[in-house]
């Protein structure tokens, strides 16, 4: 993390420069939005505001003041990309492809317990006979993914 007290250069902060205003030492902005970034204060300003900005900066405590401006950071960044949903869009999303990754994963589990348990072959002796390939855990040698296509599985 980086320091927030790292002395600045003459040049202005990111906030200023974008508001056409004088950066002074006290600039509450300077310390987040440094001038070598000047889409990230810009990004901000055009979803909150700079007067929004400045409140909820003075209402968080100072050591959690970056980890604010970073979530400003990204919520704007995702407004603005998706106007209308916005992070709740994106957590919907990652949260459906988490479903399915489930669905898929369980599906998967099926389809080899189906395998193992139809490998298993009986010999006239009373003995047990395996499919070579499962005692040595390469099923992908006993069978192929094909196959699957014909299980009574969803």
């Amino acid at each position: 993390m980086k320091s927030h007290q790292e002395p600045r250069s003459g040049s202005s902060c990111a906030a200023c420069k974008l508001l056409k205003r004088r950066c002074t030492p006290s600039c509450q902005f300077a310390p987040y939005f440094r001038s070598d970034e000047p889409n990230k204060f810009a990004k901000v300003h055009k979803v909150f505001g700079a007067s929004n900005v400045s409140k909820i900066l003075n209402e968080v405590p100072e050591e959690q003041r970056e980890d604010a401006v970073n979530s400003l950071v990204y919520e704007a960044d995702v407004r603005l990309k998706d106007p209308v949903y916005g992070c709740i869009g994106a957590i919907a999303s990652l949260q459906k492809k988490m479903i399915e990754l489930q669905d898929d994963l369980i599906l998967a589990r099926a389809r080899l317990a189906y395998y193992v348990d139809h490998t298993v072959s009986f010999s006239d002796d009373g003995g047990v006979n395996m499919c070579p390939m499962v005692e040595a855990f390469n099923v992908q040698d006993c069978f192929s993914f094909d196959q699957f296509s014909q299980f009574p599985f969803p």
